[in-house]
């Protein structure tokens, strides 16, 4: 059956004040379940962790229940879950951790497709220990990342590579598998941001080679809380400076301080509803597992074909090269105009999108387009509909029009 948007769509609330949301990139939308699920647990009996009383018996189960959620979500193990404030925050966790065993005559590579959380960790970590940074370019005619360019850039002594699984300026999509492939046999490391992918379709960490895979919660109708997911046995080898009282068993000691129950309530509830949005999964009795594969498998079908509407709507401005089959992101310049104005004349007609580089600051650098105000961002989520995609492509052919 077709993916049933309106069914979606009635989980926000927010919708009905009428904007247009192409933001959901910098952050989606959250969904009702996911609300009530954190606000049942600010308004109920919630101590800090304890086996003594219920109170902290239940911050107990939430921790756990969320750390399940996520593995599901992910295809990881429970016990590899690392939550953190952040994928910046996480990044540089484990950054810091493998930084102890780097010495003069390593490598590092990154590229220039990545989100900076995914790039400046590993640059700075490297400069501090006497480490060689390697640079893996994508073409800026197609926006391909190619994966043969990370043979010659990882031998031996690479320690780490840092990759996207999908670009959050273009939405391309590289061969993680096959990078990390390459990686593997040389002895590396692979860190993968999942941050822009995770919303728009299946995961299957392993089936991808991360060793370390990160994702941000409030990119998938969730909490202001991010993950991070390895093997258990990955992160006995990361250092980690914490607490003395604090716990030494993973993934505890990764996690700094108390957690927030609530955000880690809403965690749960958004992975819950994420394997809903399949109408037919969602009446399955298969595991929740399974039913997230089915639904964000219906959900990336739906997106691409409105992408390709949105795409074709687009002709008129200059669209900055990605191939196909990626996330459903598009940045965009009209000419003559900074895409500061242009967002903010979609803006004042109720469409949210945002400009800049949005931290893909080497993306940017290297399309020579950040100095100028980089671009402008739109990516289809699945609550947005064809109408919305309508109202879009109408707006910016008037601003480019009156160009």
């Amino acid at each position: 059956m077709p993916f049933d948007v309106a069914r979606a769509r009635r989980a926000y609330p927010a919708l009905a004040e009428g904007f247009v949301h192409f933001d959901g990139a910098a952050g989606t939308l959250v969904a009702e379940p996911v609300a009530r699920a954190v606000a049942g647990v600010l308004g109920g009996a919630v101590s800090n962790r304890s086996t003594a009383f219920e109170p902290g018996r239940r911050a107990l189960r939430i921790v756990e229940r969320a750390r399940a959620a996520v593995g599901d979500l992910l295809g990881a193990d429970p016990a590899g879950v690392v939550f953190g404030p952040s994928a910046t925050a996480l990044t540089y966790t484990v950054a810091r951790g493998l930084a102890e065993r780097w010495s003069p005559g390593d490598n590092v590579v990154v590229t220039r497709l990545d989100h900076d959380a995914n790039v400046r960790p590993w640059v700075q970590l490297a400069q501090r220990a006497g480490v060689e940074v390697r640079w893996a370019a994508f073409d800026p005619g197609t926006g391909v990342l190619p994966t043969d360019a990370f043979r010659t850039l990882v031998d031996g002594r690479t320690r780490v590579v840092a990759v996207t699984a999908a670009s959050n300026a273009i939405g391309t999509r590289p061969d993680v598998a096959a990078i990390a492939g390459i990686a593997h046999e040389a002895g590396a490391v692979v860190y993968v941001d999942g941050v822009h992918a995770t919303a728009h379709l299946p995961v299957d960490v392993a089936a991808l080679g991360a060793d370390f895979y990160v994702t941000s919660a409030y990119k998938w109708s969730g909490p202001h809380l991010s993950a991070c997911v390895a093997a258990p046995s990955r992160w006995e080898e990361t250092a980690m400076l914490k607490l003395l009282p604090s716990p030494d068993a993973v993934p505890e000691r990764f996690e700094l301080g108390t957690p927030s129950f609530e955000l880690l309530a809403g965690v749960e509830a958004a992975v819950e509803f994420l394997a809903s949005l399949d109408g037919d999964a969602a009446g399955s009795q298969g595991s929740r597992r399974e039913r997230i594969l089915r639904s964000m498998a219906a959900v990336h079908a739906y997106e691409l074909e409105l992408f390709e509407r949105l795409l074709d709507g687009l002709k008129p401005v200059r669209v900055l090269p990605a191939p196909a089959g990626g996330c459903p992101t598009v940045s965009f310049r009209v000419d003559g105009q900074h895409p500061q104005r242009t967002a903010e004349l979609l803006g004042d007609q109720g469409i949210c999108v945002f400009s800049g580089d949005y931290y893909a600051a080497e993306y940017f650098i290297a399309t020579g387009l950040r100095e100028s105000g980089g671009a402008v961002r739109a990516g289809i989520y699945h609550y947005t509909t064809a109408d919305d995609v309508d109202r879009l492509v109408d707006a910016v052919g008037a601003i480019a029009q009156a160009r």
